[in-house]
């Protein structure tokens, strides 16, 4: 037995051996992260070399990993462009055994064309993969950058998905160079922050020690909006004889940017886009139906394709060009229409944008960070029309939605800007509208529906049914869009009308029934016809965070007519519900007649986002929907 006894205890030591104290201690600091940074340090030279400004970024990062999934951060990718060159990489694993650290360098990387939708995007990657990353073991990674324009200064970020112990930022700047700096959820985080000038340059510093973890939820927000961060901005500089202004005001943005653009399309217009533009206008009445029959034409016929080059990710190609390859970036749908609209005859205005994953205004950071998009606008009176031709089955009358209450900074040519703000699309113009019929057979609910569906629920339909080429696949579709009751939902048949129309709504009549839906005791039969319960999804979490956000406003009509089978008569039926606030309106009712009942139910979501005080009060209102979802109707037999 004491042999036994001394095994298990030098076992139990050896086994506390393989992790080291640094391990231990974050371990019980953090029981709930994955991994911890140990150490951030950025270190950001700005130097002024005659009238040109140089700037160097070195970038420093170890992370120690606490439990058995280390492996899943081994494969590691560093993002750079011609604005961001990539110098200097080198990156290890530094793992623990016999009491000490071995470090184990990585000595393959592989560079990586990367696509996305980004206003700018020559972007590469360079990718590589730790080695023999595991629970306890450390990586080390570093790196510089030189940013080839001074315009484009990343923001530097004070908090992640895990903890940072140390997290360090220094800008060493030429003393000419003017800068100030943007910050963002950084109150009361205690960030140690210093100035220090010594003879040519100014040295600015931040520090923050042990930022614990953020959470990451689903429906939240860009991280912009949550993580606690500051925008470093050059504002302007000296030279010998002047100083030149960079970015302190929207003006200094828009000027380089219309300087970018003030050359395209100074070509004689191709004759065969000549013609195509009198084809789509010559029928119409007035300027708003020409535009509109452009902006659909391109929609149609322009295929987006985002893949640029420098500074050729700023300039729209030439309209001729676009014309004859039919495709383009959204520089270059916005190019397309704008000449289309001259030929017309009709003036539309170049407009840079952000979306919804940038959160800042023009007025907060004049620089290329604030957008990553490019439309047109065109103006008729009071009414402004933002049209992205990068969207599909987009009607005239909606912005696309990822720009939706985003200001949008349009052009005016030589003569300056204006700044507009995008509208929200109101709930009612998103809406899904059905009426049922149902009837009992047995304990089956088998029924008729027409259901009527606009705006932004309209083009997530239209984007989806393009790939549902067959009957099966659109009736399946169709099952898993107008589910009702429960999971025994069949389609039957389907008839479309006005699908993939740009201005009518899309409509649905249907055939379905739901087996053994109804439940019979005796002679009394159960229905619940709370049919599509719209509310139930949208229960809050107590212990959330973050903002919720969603893609748009939503507004739900149902109306189910339940015809009484033959030798029955109703016994109960459950009280209308009705809650309402700024955020949420939502009514149950139910109406008898003589042969049948009617019930109606409708939801109005009027939120994109919901800050936590809010998430409360809407979780206060589906305590009571939820309670009335629970309710049935009771029919008796005579």
């Amino acid at each position: 037995m004491r042999i036994i006894f001394f095994i298990i205890i030098f076992l139990s030591l050896n086994c506390l051996g393989q992790e080291s104290e640094e391990f231990q201690r974050y371990k019980d600091l953090y029981p709930n992260s994955n991994a911890v940074t140990l150490n951030k340090e950025i270190i950001i030279t700005i130097e002024l070399d005659s009238e040109t400004i140089n700037i160097t970024q070195e970038h420093l990062e170890e992370d120690l990993y606490l439990d058995e999934g280390a492996s899943r951060n081994s494969k590691r990718s560093l993002h750079f462009s011609s604005f961001f060159e990539l110098e200097d990489v080198e990156a290890s694993t530094f793992s623990f055994s016999d009491g000490k650290y071995r470090e184990i360098e990585v000595k393959e990387f592989k560079e990586k064309d990367e696509l996305d939708q980004s206003f700018y995007d020559d972007s590469k990657s360079l990718n590589f993969i730790y080695p023999n990353l595991k629970k306890g073991s450390k990586s080390r990674l570093k790196y510089s950058e030189n940013v080839k324009n001074p315009r484009f200064l990343s923001p530097f970020y004070f908090g992640d998905f895990s903890p940072i112990i140390n997290n360090k930022v220094t800008i060493v700047a030429h003393k000419d160079i003017n800068l100030k700096f943007k910050e963002f959820h950084t109150e009361d985080l205690g960030i140690q922050f210093s100035k220090q000038e010594k003879r040519n340059t100014i040295t600015y510093t931040w520090e923050l020690k042990n930022m614990d973890k953020f959470k990451y939820e689903s429906n939240s927000p860009t991280y912009k909006k949550i993580f606690p961060h500051i925008v470093p901005i050059i504002t302007s500089y000296k030279t010998k004889n002047n100083t030149v202004a960079l970015a302190n005001e929207v003006s200094d943005l828009y000027n380089w940017y219309y300087s970018l653009v003030k050359d395209i399309n100074k070509d004689v217009p191709n004759e065969d886009l000549v013609k195509v533009v009198h084809e789509l206008t010559a029928d119409k009445s007035n300027d708003f139906e020409k535009v509109k029959a452009i902006y659909y034409w391109t929609q149609k016929n322009i295929k987006y394709i985002a893949f640029e080059y420098a500074l050729g990710g700023f300039i729209p190609r030439q309209a001729n060009d676009i014309f004859q390859k039919k495709y383009g970036d959204c520089k270059d749908n916005s190019s397309i229409l704008y000449q289309m609209l001259d030929i017309a005859g009709i003036q539309g205005n170049l407009t840079w944008i952000g979306t919804r994953k940038i959160p800042y205004s023009y007025d907060e950071v004049p620089t290329p960070i604030v957008d990553n998009h490019m439309i047109l606008s065109y103006t008729e009176g009071d009414d402004t029309y933002f049209l992205d031709a990068t969207g599909r089955f987009v009607p005239i009358d909606y912005p696309t939605p990822f720009i939706q209450g985003k200001e949008a900074l349009i052009s005016q040519g030589e003569s300056g800007f204006i700044i507009k703000k995008v509208p929200v699309v109101p709930a009612e113009k998103n809406a899904v509208i059905d009426v049922t019929t149902i009837d009992l057979v047995g304990e089956n609910l088998v029924g008729t529906s027409k259901v009527e569906i606009s705006g932004y629920r309209k083009l997530d339909c239209y984007n989806a049914l393009e790939y549902m080429n067959t009957d099966d696949k659109l009736k399946t579709f169709f099952i898993r869009q107008f589910q009702k009751g429960n999971n025994k939902f069949i389609v039957e048949d389907f008839t479309e009308t006005n699908k993939y129309d740009y201005d009518k709504n899309y409509i649905v009549d249907y055939n379905f029934n739901i087996n053994g839906y109804a439940q019979k005791l005796g002679n009394e039969l159960y229905i619940n016809l709370n049919l599509n319960k719209e509310l139930s999804p949208y229960k809050m979490d107590e212990d959330r965070k973050n903002e919720l956000e969603y893609d748009y406003k939503n507004y739900f009509s149902y109306t189910s007519i339940l015809n009484i089978p033959e030798g029955y008569t109703v016994d109960y039926i459950p009280e209308n519900a009705s809650v309402s606030n700024e955020f949420l309106k939502s009514n149950i009712s139910y109406t008898s007649k003589e042969n049948s009942i009617t019930y109606k139910h409708d939801v109005t979501f009027n939120f994109i986002t919901l800050n936590l005080e809010q998430q409360k009060e809407i979780s206060g209102l589906l305590k009571t929907i939820e309670k009335a979802y629970k309710e049935v109707i009771v029919l008796k037999k005579s």
